[in-house]
């Protein structure tokens, strides 16, 4: 981990920062949204209301860049076929988005914990203390890239809301070096982007409501993004059936309750038949609803789904037409 760096007067001036501060004042999430220049004078509920103007703008950005948003979700869900991960890499909100994310996908989805991971410059104390210095390095990005052991068929995803964050460059050159697929989600234009990638999802919100705060429209569309990639890619690994994650993995009582209320749904069982299932089938949902379903016990049930690469709709579709 490189030291924090220490700023002195003498810093403030060099041909580094001057360059930093020009790339900035062309940035469209740095410039002064003129919607909200008297924010300050606004009660209360005209401040909620013109963020929530400003909000509503995001999906229609993010609705423009579909089409590379689902050949992303693609990428992801053929990497987890071959054994591969997908990897975040980000600093501050962007980087923390990326943690969130990836910490969700197990519970949700029943993945191992390796499958999505986020990395944030900093460490993890940048979760829930502000570390900015930390970004500023290049070579921590490929660093933290070396430690993950990146290699195909790995997806190495940069988050970054200006695009230009030297951590996320550094991880996204050194995952490329290794010859992984890259991406790089950003809330500026592609023209303001100075690094290749091989799925750019730019989604330019326009200057923040407090110019600057990245943690506002920028977040909302990252979170937007990821939630696509992710969710888009466990469907397609057969992790939901119809519009339910019938993979959930049961770490709570209500997450128990959960699967319980999902079997009887599907199955059409009583409370207590749902709880025998479950219980039968180790905690596993899809295989217990096959179980039901199919008539079957718990390890036809498995291979059934193991067939059918986990889809439980497929499962069932098979089976009718051999009836």
């Amino acid at each position: 981990m490189v030291e924090k760096p220490k700023i002195t007067q003498a810093d403030l001036k060099t041909e580094e920062n001057q360059k930093i501060f020009s790339k900035l004042n062309r940035l469209s999430t740095e410039k002064r949204n003129t919607e909200t220049q008297e924010i300050d004078l606004a009660d209360s509920l005209e401040i909620v209301d013109l963020i929530n103007q400003e909000d509503q703008k995001v999906a229609l950005q993010v609705a423009r860049k579909k089409e590379v948003i689902a050949g992303l979700v693609d990428l992801v869900s053929d990497s987890f076929s071959a054994g591969g991960r997908l990897l975040y890499f980000g600093a501050g909100t962007s980087g923390r988005l990326g943690v969130l994310d990836a910490a969700e996908c197990p519970p949700t989805f029943g993945t191992p914990p390796e499958q999505v991971q986020g990395f944030i410059a900093g460490g993890k104390d940048a979760m829930f203390v502000a570390q900015e210095g930390y970004e500023d390095s290049e070579e921590e990005g490929g660093r933290a890239v070396e430690e993950a052991g990146v290699a195909t068929p790995d997806v190495i995803c940069g988050l970054a809301a200006s695009g230009r964050t030297p951590f996320v460059h550094g991880a996204l050159k050194e995952a490329a070096r290794r010859k992984c697929k890259t991406a790089l989600v950003t809330t500026v234009p592609a023209s303001q982007i100075d690094i290749e990638v091989d799925y750019l999802i730019d989604v330019p919100v326009g200057p923040e409501v407090i110019m600057g705060s990245t943690r506002m429209k920028s977040g909302t569309a990252q979170k937007m993004v990821l939630n696509m990639i992710t969710t888009g890619a466990m469907i397609r690994q057969g992790k939901v059936y119809e519009n339910v994650m019938v993979d959930l993995m049961l770490t709570n009582k209500k997450l128990v309750e959960r699967a319980k209320r999902i079997i009887m749904i599907f199955t059409d069982v009583d409370y207590d038949r749902a709880s025998l299932l479950l219980q039968k089938s180790e905690g596993h949902v899809k295989t217990a609803m096959v179980m039901q379903l199919c008539n079957v016990d718990k390890e036809k049930a498995k291979e059934l789904l193991e067939q059918h690469d986990g889809f439980v709709r497929k499962v069932l579709i098979n089976s009718k037409k051999e009836e």
